[in-house]
């Protein structure tokens, strides 16, 4: 699991070593937020409304699930982990810090763990301006949100 806050390049360590390592499969997140320019439902996220991941949630379907922001969900669902591992693949997550921890937190003994650092904050600021997907509100709450794990 590759936990790091938003911008610290958690997604691009993930698809180099999804390249290099024939057992690695990705774990692909549930989110309730809107698809950006270019993602792909079932590839990127699997995109849900916010009303189906609450139905989810009641159901007990996600292994770890978060309000990352105010009404956007991201989770990992139970159905995921158990198709890669019928597939005989070793899971690889990208997740937030606090999704990390809960993952971390139930499977103690079969998880390796890694938190990426970001060089500072004005970097991570820079990095998500630089993207261009997400509002300057956004980028504030997921500053804000960075500060926090760091700490």
């Amino acid at each position: 699991m590759i936990s790091a806050p938003s911008g610290a390049g958690k997604t691009s360590i993930v698809h180099h070593l999804l390249k290099k390592i024939d057992i690695l499969d990705f774990s692909i997140s549930a989110c309730s937020r809107e698809k950006r320019i270019g993602e792909q439902d079932g590839v990127d996220y699997n995109f849900l409304t916010k009303e189906d991941f609450l139905i989810k949630i009641d159901e007990g379907a996600f292994i770890e699930w978060e309000e990352v922001y105010s009404n956007q969900y991201y989770g990992t669902l139970k159905s995921e982990i158990n198709r890669l591992w019928d597939l005989g693949k070793v899971v690889v997550f990208d997740l937030d810090v606090i999704g990390g921890l809960n993952i971390k937190n139930q499977y103690l003994n079969d998880c390796l763990s890694i938190f990426i650092m970001p060089p500072s904050i004005e970097v991570l600021d820079k990095r998500l301006k630089n993207r261009a997907t997400d509002s300057d509100e956004n980028i504030k709450k997921r500053i804000a949100k960075a500060k926090l794990e760091i700490s």
